[in-house]
């Protein structure tokens, strides 16, 4: 008899606190799973695009400019190096590597009702 591990999906993987909002995307780059790294965005999420140099709104629109980026999975690393939060807001600021590819970048998030965090704003080029 063969054993395989479970495949659990990163879609319903929930950030319980700010910091994972980071690790959700870091999964979800790493896997290329596009769909993954948008569930970690609110519906109503807004999000500088440094491909396309122009801000995108929405969960389906974040969608889409993530997934050429994690197309066929990337060697990705993100660590957080600030936190600021109150009442259930979050401001994060982390250093990232995508591939050949870093920099710093900041991130709102929201704690929902049902105690998840969702990334609201997100700019992945921002200054430290």
């Amino acid at each position: 008899m063969v054993f395989r591990p479970a495949r659990v999906s990163l879609r319903f993987m929930i950030a319980r606190t700010p910091e994972e909002t980071h690790t959700l995307l870091e999964a979800a780059f790493n896997a290329g799973d596009a769909d993954a790294a948008a569930a970690a965005f609110a519906e109503d999420a807004t999000m500088f695009d440094p491909h396309e140099r122009r801000v995108v709104h929405g969960r389906d629109a974040i969608r889409k400019s993530i997934a050429p980026l994690v197309a066929g999975g990337r060697d990705s690393e993100i660590t957080v190096l600030a936190k600021l939060e109150s009442d259930g807001l979050a401001l994060t600021h982390a250093h990232w590597r995508l591939g050949e590819l870093s920099g710093h970048g900041t991130i709102v998030s929201r704690r929902e009702p049902d105690g998840r965090w969702l990334i609201v704003l997100d700019n992945p080029l921002s200054a430290m």
